[in-house]
């Protein structure tokens, strides 16, 4: 994806949205940054995790953290860098007094990371969700891979199959899932 075509291509759904009669323009375009433009990781922290395609187990963790990642049109390698510091640094593990002090680096934890491009979805009109904000599959996948291989230089990664129909196992522990998006960071 080039810069100038993923310009053009928000430019094109910002147009869409503010056609809208009755909307006010500067809230939207606020709206539209903050919601569309991120790069989104969903942290669920397990006792294990397990992804399959098909009947074939592809990737297992122990305790850790399984994290759903959506690369959106115009995410950046800046996008990633945030959310990997995020996601190794984030304190969301209990210490001995049961307080979240500890990080997935504290634990020893493992990751498992999935590409998930329906976080991406725009639910703003009808009922069925759009996803024309998710990134093309190429550019995707590339992002994708960088979170995995920055990920991997600080803890334990496993990934999913890209692009594939899979199963997604866990035994969430808290429950504790936590949202990030890359532009609130």
């Amino acid at each position: 994806c080039s810069a100038q075509w993923c310009k053009w291509r928000r430019a094109q759904y910002l147009q869409r949205i503010l056609a809208k009669p009755g909307l006010n323009s500067e809230f939207l375009t606020q709206c539209y940054a903050i919601r569309f433009l991120a790069m989104k990781a969903v942290l669920q922290r397990v006792k294990s995790s397990k992804v399959y395609v098909g009947e074939e187990e592809v990737a297992s963790i122990s305790v850790g953290l399984n994290i759903l990642l959506g690369v959106c049109v115009g995410d950046t390698e800046e996008d990633v860098k945030k959310l990997v510091e995020k996601v190794v640094n984030l304190r969301i593990f209990e210490d001995g007094s049961g307080k979240f002090n500890l990080s997935l680096l504290d634990v020893k934890g493992e990751a498992l990371v999935v590409s998930q491009f329906t976080l991406c979805a725009s639910l703003r009109k009808g009922r069925r969700p759009s996803f024309e904000l998710a990134e093309k599959p190429d550019r995707a996948r590339e992002l994708y891979e960088l979170f995995v291989k920055r990920l991997s230089e600080q803890v334990p990664t496993y990934k999913g199959v890209f692009g594939a129909s899979m199963e997604v196992h866990i035994v969430n522990w808290g429950p504790v899932t936590i949202i990030l998006d890359s532009k609130e960071l």
